[in-house]
């Protein structure tokens, strides 16, 4: 069904009847999968609908000028675009609609998204990249709205950089010499949210070879365009960015999303001018319908009247492209009709044909569970209780998996004071089963590649006489500096991060040294600068996206959770952006710049490492590992280390810290603190007076809070120590909450515990301005002896005695 046209020419009947064909049961076929979708989704076979009838007509246009190299990002009304280009059967649609968590059944993310969630496989099975250049692509959907649009930018700015730098080998196997596009569509109500106005400002500084496609069917969900945009018209609006001789900017152009003709000369001129040019480009499609409207959980005659729900029926996109191909004579009445009915009745045995590959492996296990059960019934005391549990499950036709696990989980609790062979039996095949199938849904969160972060070996600096001690932004720098030498796919951007050399020095002379397109500033637009690192790495550059401070965070932190951290999981392993997120915090004072987020930001982002560095020789080393390996990481330099002094390595650019490793700064016997970042110079000045009260304190700097000590050595401390402390500058029940979990429940340190575990954190707000603020508001050296001669004095109060 793939459309085959390769190069689009100027449409006349005898060179395109077959194409125009061709592109007309692509929209019916798209259409009749949506009409039976939203069926499948009210009779229960599925559980949520959103589906693209009423906006295929544009995109059999946009598919006739996408080329291979090009990317998609999209959102879930795109299924037509997916099919023209040949990446989704009638059978993926359905699979896709009925969470099939076999990928090559289901190849979009092996049923962990919703239906109209779209991609493309960039990587090998051993998670090696694929040639992308070889293939049209299409980035992860992802369903926040707006959200695909930050991630576009980058994708586009790939192709400039591609272009303009040339260390990069030209047979690189990701791009064509930048002759590639990236395609973004949106819904015209979805253009309000923020993430598109930064992306679309972005576009236009950056001057990249980017064309959004916005569908405009007047609605966002129930909500007219009057109340979603101004003059009810976002090329209206975005006139301003038109560019003109003087000035650059966008290129704006307006379709009928009914014209077959306009639509594809339209896309033709947009692709021509984008790939050619890098100029940046809007199509704004007009005049598009939703027939079912906007999902299964609504219908959209309940806020459209008569008069408009007319007026779609008339300017249906296919009712307007049959018309046409009739009236043109490109195929007769009778030719489409029967045309239709073959096609309904492939949609449905492709329907069928989705199901039962759904349906016949749960079946399967089904089976096996229930003779398993009967087993157990025949020889169970309670095998009056049990018989029924395998007569239901025999008797359903349709089930999930969660069914006979119930059933099974029951039998097992209705024998636990029984032994048999036939309850271990039945045991053992539960465990299995379940091990298999929670794979299904809990692989993938992060790289199982052989460059996984954690498979990186650490390498320690090297030192020798010669070895200076310099401000420690100065081993941040050289270490840069020799990684941009070495690796010329490696680039930095974010606010001050190029003239200046950002605001801690850490890239003094970069800039002049490796050029604007490797180290540049950016406006003030955190999202974006994240967006252009993810599109970066997913087009296999090496970006390191600055964000100046951690408090900025938060304004990409959406994206950081919805889209970055989870591209491994919702594809199942087919694609990756490994980009490397730096900022800086920690022991700040201040309301704004407190750097107190971090509970939040570990919660939010799991399948992102985040590394918390305490100085920056293991802050250079953890860039090092990061680029030797697949993945993506948060890494949080302290921001008053930068100016304290530290030895500069003689194999900059090649030591490397390891992740998911914990490091003692010193041992000790009487109780073990753990901490990270700034707070452990603190922690260490601590020690020294507890040193003179005669309490002999162990200190562990955990260095990455995901992942968390992997090897367990914390509890090894505390097995000698048999005390615990935690010290974090977060709020409570924030991060020092997470690595008490992670110390007492996950490693096992409670039997070994003589004293309650406790934290010590920040008060539950941000700290007032100023030195006393800091004080009063975070754990000082004060409050850690404090806290621990505490807990001493518990132990043996006679022998450290308090004030009464």
């Amino acid at each position: 069904m793939q459309n085959t046209v390769k190069e689009p020419q100027k449409l006349a009947k005898e060179d395109f009847r077959e194409e125009l064909l061709n592109d007309y049961k692509i929209a019916v076929t798209s259409r009749e999968c949506s009409l039976l979708g939203r069926r499948e989704v009210l009779t229960g076979k599925a559980k949520f609908g959103i589906f693209g009838d009423g906006k295929e007509l544009p995109q059999l246009a946009w598919a006739r000028s996408f080329e291979n190299g090009d990317f998609r990002s999209g959102y879930y009304r795109d299924q037509t675009f997916m099919m023209a280009i040949g990446e989704l059967t009638i059978e993926q649609f359905f699979a896709g609609l009925y969470a099939n968590t076999d990928i090559n059944d289901e190849p979009m993310s092996a049923g962990r998204q919703m239906g109209g969630h779209f991609a493309t496989h960039s990587l090998n099975e051993d998670g090696s990249w694929k040639r992308l250049i070889d293939q049209k692509n299409s980035s992860a959907d992802i369903s926040p709205t707006a959200g695909q649009m930050p991630r576009l930018l980058g994708l586009a700015q790939a192709s400039k950089i591609y272009r303009h730098n040339d260390l990069i080998n030209d047979d690189n196997g990701f791009s064509n010499k930048g002759n590639e596009v990236a395609w973004g569509t949106i819904g015209n109500a979805s253009t309000s949210e923020g993430h598109f106005w930064e992306t679309f400002n972005a576009a236009g500084v950056l001057q990249v070879p980017m064309v959004i496609s916005v569908w405009d069917d007047d609605y966002g969900i129930s909500v007219h365009a009057k109340h979603q945009t101004t003059k009810e018209s976002i090329s209206k609006i975005q006139a301003g960015f038109q560019r003109d001789e003087e000035d650059e900017g966008f290129e704006i152009m307006m379709v009928k999303g009914w014209d077959y003709v306009s639509l594809v000369e339209t896309y033709e001129k947009a692709s021509k001018i984008s790939r050619e040019e890098h100029v940046p480009v809007m199509i704004h499609v007009e005049e598009l319908t939703q027939p079912q409207g906007h999902s299964t959980s609504g219908s959209h005659e309940r806020y459209k009247n008569e008069e408009r729900l007319e007026w779609e029926r008339e300017y249906d996109c296919n009712v307007q492209f049959r018309k046409w191909l009739i009236e043109n004579e490109f195929a007769t009445e009778e030719e489409l009709s029967e045309l239709e009915k073959s096609i309904k009745k492939e949609v449905r045995e492709g329907k069928k044909a989705a199901w039962n590959a759904y349906l016949n492996p749960i079946l399967a296990e089904r089976d096996e569970a229930v003779e398993l059960i009967n087993e157990v019934a025949n020889i169970s005391e309670n095998g009056v209780f049990i018989q029924p549990l395998a007569s239901k499950l025999k008797d359903e036709k349709e089930l999930f998996r969660r069914d006979f696990l119930e059933a099974v989980r029951k039998t097992l609790r209705l024998t636990l004071k029984e032994q048999h062979d036939s309850i271990t039996k039945l045991n053992n095949w539960y465990i299995n089963n379940q091990k298999q199938n929670q794979i299904k849904y809990s692989s993938m969160l992060h790289s199982e590649s052989d460059t996984a972060a954690i498979n990186i070996e650490a390498v320690a600096p090297v030192y020798d006489d010669t070895s200076e001690e310099v401000d420690a932004r100065l081993v941040m720098r050289d270490n840069f500096d020799a990684l941009f030498a070495a690796h010329p796919e490696v680039m930095v951007f974010g606010e001050d991060a190029g003239k200046i050399g950002d605001v801690n020095q850490g890239l003094e002379g970069m800039q002049d040294k490796y050029g604007e397109l490797r180290v540049a500033d950016t406006g003030i637009r955190e999202a974006t600068i994240l967006g252009q690192g993810i599109g970066l790495a997913m087009r296999g550059l090496r970006p390191i996206a600055e964000i100046q401070y951690l408090d900025y965070l938060l304004y990409c932190l959406q994206l950081m959770s919805d889209d970055l951290a989870t591209i491994q999981y919702r594809t199942a392993g087919k694609q990756k952006a490994p980009v490397i997120i730096r900022t800086r915090g920690h022991r700040l004072e201040g309301i704004w710049h407190s750097g107190s987020q971090m509970g939040g930001i570990i919660n939010l982002v799991r399948g992102i490492h985040v590394l918390v560095p305490r100085n920056m020789t293991q802050a250079a080393g953890f860039y090092n590992t990061l680029l030797a390996s697949d993945e993506p990481a948060l890494i949080v330099e302290c921001l008053n280390g930068y100016r304290l002094k530290e030895k500069l390595p003689s194999n900059l650019g090649e030591f490397r810290t390891a992740i998911g490793k914990i490091e003692t700064l010193k041992e000790g016997k009487d109780i073990t603190l753990v901490s990270y970042g700034s707070t452990l110079r603190l922690v260490d000045q601590a020690a020294t007076e507890l040193e003179r009260a005669g309490i002999d304190v162990e200190i562990i700097d955990v260095q990455s809070l995901l992942p968390f000590d992997l090897t367990h050595e914390i509890v090894e401390s505390v097995k000698k120590t048999n005390r615990l402390l935690v010290i974090d500058e977060d709020v409570p029940g924030g991060a020092s909450a997470y690595i008490l979990q992670q110390i007492v429940d996950i490693q096992n340190a409670w039997p070994h515990l003589d004293s309650k575990p406790q934290c010590l954190t920040a008060q539950p707000h941000r700290p007032a301005y100023g030195t006393d603020g800091d004080y009063f508001s975070k754990p000082s050296v004060d409050d850690i002896f404090d806290k621990v001669y505490d807990i001493m004095n518990e132990v043996n109060p006679s022998k450290y005695p308090k004030h009464s």
